[in-house]
């Protein structure tokens, strides 16, 4: 027994002697990783104290210490309130459509810019589709205000020369529009975006296999069924197992501006924006809290659910 623990703890300072090596001979790559790591403990783990709030009638004057502590208080008023279930029922619908349409569209993109041979085209259709990316929500949601405007509004005036309708429709007042508008708008400014990766892993396929069944007799449809889409397989599985994981963050800046409107309300309030309008608005800082901890919570199970079901297949996260 004593040769067993003295050759297992022989190989453990071996292995830790290894790993103290490596990290000595890396130096320069650990420098480089180290700004990385500050940042997410300054900004990810150090507030996380801040989850306290939750079971607390936080006094912004008293701070932590002094705040009294109630339990499960401000996570009973969150589960019994009028709205609960509606704010439920409309993240997890807009998320669903955003994960439905959105997630597959970037995909899809990749694959037509794929087959597209002008290399001066599909570098403009790249940066054309790229751009929405980069303009803030307040700017994209003005645009489609604009376009969706009862007054000179190219969406209505559009629909009333092709005799579609005869008055001006303020579709951003009619609750039965406003997801397919949310969601159509999600995509047009994410999908050039979030099609980047999808592109450096169809560029790291081996061109030999597209070449092997070109001379079977494979057609470029077939091709991309076949090959093209087998390949890339683990990075799409990787990037579904995050957005299930982030199932119940809906949106924020998009819902928030695009359905500022009270009318929409019933079908537009989500967690994350029923959190700002009580919570942070009305100083109810400790019931926000409660709220947004609920849905870190059932994230966490959704991605640890989604990896659980992915490693059947070979690819997960851990």
């Amino acid at each position: 027994m004593q040769k067993v623990a003295y050759q297992v703890e022989r190989e453990q300072k071996i292995r830790t002697d290894s790993l103290m090596k490596r990290f000595i001979m890396q130096w320069d790559l650990q420098l480089m990783v180290l700004p990385a790591l500050l940042f997410i403990i300054v900004f990810s783990y150090i507030p996380m104290y801040g989850v306290l709030m939750a079971f607390q009638d936080y006094n912004l004057f008293k701070g932590f210490a002094g705040s009294p502590w109630v339990g499960f208080k401000h996570f009973e008023m969150f589960f019994k309130a009028p709205e609960f279930w509606t704010i439920i029922r409309n993240t997890i619908v807009i998320s669903l459509l955003k994960l439905l349409i959105g997630f597959p569209a970037p995909i899809i993109l990749a694959l037509m810019l794929n087959e597209i041979k002008s290399r001066v085209f599909k570098r403009t259709v790249q940066t054309i589709s790229y751009l929405p990316h980069f303009l803030s929500w307040v700017i994209v949601s003005g645009f489609v205000m604009s376009m969706l405007s009862t007054e000179n509004g190219s969406v209505n005036m559009l629909l009333q020369k092709l005799s579609l309708i005869q008055d001006p429709v303020n579709f951003l007042s009619l609750p039965k529009y406003f997801w397919s508008i949310l969601v159509t708008t999600g995509v047009w400014k994410e999908i050039g975006f979030s099609s980047i990766v999808y592109l450096a892993a169809i560029a790291g396929v081996d061109p030999h296999m597209h070449e092997a069944a070109a001379i079977d007799g494979a057609s470029r449809l077939r091709q991309m069924f076949s090959i093209t889409l087998p390949s890339i397989l683990p990075v799409i599985i990787i990037f579904l197992i995050l957005a299930v994981g982030n199932l119940l963050s809906a949106g924020f800046e998009d819902i928030l501006l695009l359905g500022s409107n009270p009318v929409l309300r019933d079908v537009g309030d989500v967690i994350d924006t029923y959190v700002y309008r009580i919570g942070i608005q009305n100083n109810r800082y400790s019931y926000a809290t409660a709220a947004g901890l609920f849905k870190s919570l059932i994230g966490v199970f959704l991605l640890v659910g989604a990896n659980y079901a992915a490693r059947k297949s070979g690819n997960s996260l851990w």
